[in-house]
């Protein structure tokens, strides 16, 4: 038997472990917490920055996807029109917009920022908007340099920080650029702390978490911490197998009853549904099987608040994608808040058209997690807070 990264295989029975109650049993409440105690900072808004005539250096989150050198997929892109077209009808003198794209190492023509300079203005066209170039390009940007942060910011009469995908990395444009000018969240930032800090509030019941992917040490903060808010957690892929062995989460667990397992970690290998403890001696655990899915579906359903994270299996490959359309379908489904959050998730989201019926589909991945986890980010950080 070996191990598969995308996906996890049999490990020795923990049955007190699959379903595991809380301490003391019984259905998890508020835990004690109060709005005060789980309140995040609100940075200072834009919507209360003087921009009339003034020149904006706006950091926004343009870090799409490129194919054949033209934009695959311009979401994010689209999320940073509200902030620009807030800036333009406040009759703002002019609008620098940076951003990152890709991790060149220095300058590279792959990632250059025409593409997406040209997609932002097909649409949203105004002769106010200009668009830098690649801020990776600049060995300083990654290193938090205040040189190359003078240099954007020169010429500018604020900063405005829109790009929360990135919040959680100190660098020039998004946290030492900060301390040179006046600084203020824009809409998309603001929305995704608001959004996000109603999953550390109490919010209504039950509150259900569901978290996939390979390694548990890559989620852990973030699992350890909602553990302490969430009233089940719905844990799929590798690291569900991870938690059979060691599981150091307060919340109840719920890990697959069954597994779509495969002779080899290939879209075409032979595979089949089997419960979870009999994985066949090397093979490998692509995806939930269906009775894991219709168990995961029915709690999602009844939830009234929701946070998916990370798919259950390795979607991109059709043959096992059904766990996670199963659970993409079901909180789509369900009548509460619900909040979808990483790359692979939100990919399978939008795949399936269901974006329309998220409460909330957050543009950060790794920024959105540190928050979940407590951690403070550096770019909201440097933003001074906002005066009741």
């Amino acid at each position: 038997m070996s191990w598969a990264e995308p996906g996890f295989a049999r490990a020795q029975p923990q049955p007190s472990i699959a379903c595991r109650p809380a301490e003391g049993g019984g259905t998890r409440g508020n835990h004690g917490f109060s709005r005060d105690q789980a309140a995040l900072k609100k940075p200072r808004s834009v919507r209360d920055a003087d921009v009339a005539g003034k020149v904006v250096l706006l950091r926004a989150d343009l870090n799409v996807p490129l194919e054949d050198g033209q934009v695959a997929d311009d979401t994010r892109i689209r999320a940073a029109l509200p902030t620009l077209e807030h800036l333009l009808e406040r009759d703002v003198a002019r609008i620098r917009v940076c951003s990152h794209l890709g991790r060149p190492e220095g300058e590279d023509p792959a990632f250059r920022i025409a593409p997406v300079a040209e997609q932002l203005g097909a649409l949203l066209m105004d002769e106010r908007i200009e668009v830098l170039e690649n801020t990776r390009f600049d060995s300083g940007e990654t290193e938090n340099d205040e040189d190359f942060a003078r240099e954007l910011a020169e010429g500018c009469d604020l900063y405005v920080n829109d790009a929360f995908g990135s919040a959680h990395r100190a660098h020039s444009s998004t946290e030492a650029v900060a301390h040179l000018l006046p600084a203020y969240a824009g809409l998309l930032l603001e929305q995704e702390l608001e959004m996000l800090g109603r999953l550390l509030s109490d919010v209504e019941r039950p509150y259900i978490a569901i978290v996939g992917g390979l390694k548990v040490e890559d989620k852990l903060g973030v699992l350890e911490n909602l553990s302490e808010y969430v009233d089940t957690m719905l844990i799929g892929g590798k690291m569900a197998e991870q938690l059979r062995v060691e599981n150091p989460l307060e919340a109840p667990v719920r890990l697959p009853v069954d597994v779509v397992a495969a002779a080899a970690f290939d879209e075409e290998a032979e595979s089949r549904v089997v419960p979870w403890n009999e994985v066949p001696d090397g093979w490998l655990g692509l995806d939930i099987g269906p009775e894991t899915g219709e168990l995961f579906a029915e709690k999602i359903r009844s939830a009234k608040t929701v946070f998916w994270n990370g798919p259950m299996g390795v979607f991109e490959w059709q043959r096992f994608a059904a766990g996670t359309k199963a659970v993409a379908q079901a909180v789509a489904e369900c009548d509460g808040f619900t909040v979808v959050g990483g790359g692979d998730s939100v990919r399978a989201i939008t795949e399936l058209g269901l974006e329309d019926r998220i409460s909330w589909v957050s543009t950060g991945g790794g920024a959105s997690l540190e928050l979940l986890e407590g951690k403070e980010l550096p770019g909201v950080a440097a933003i001074p807070s906002q005066v009741m």
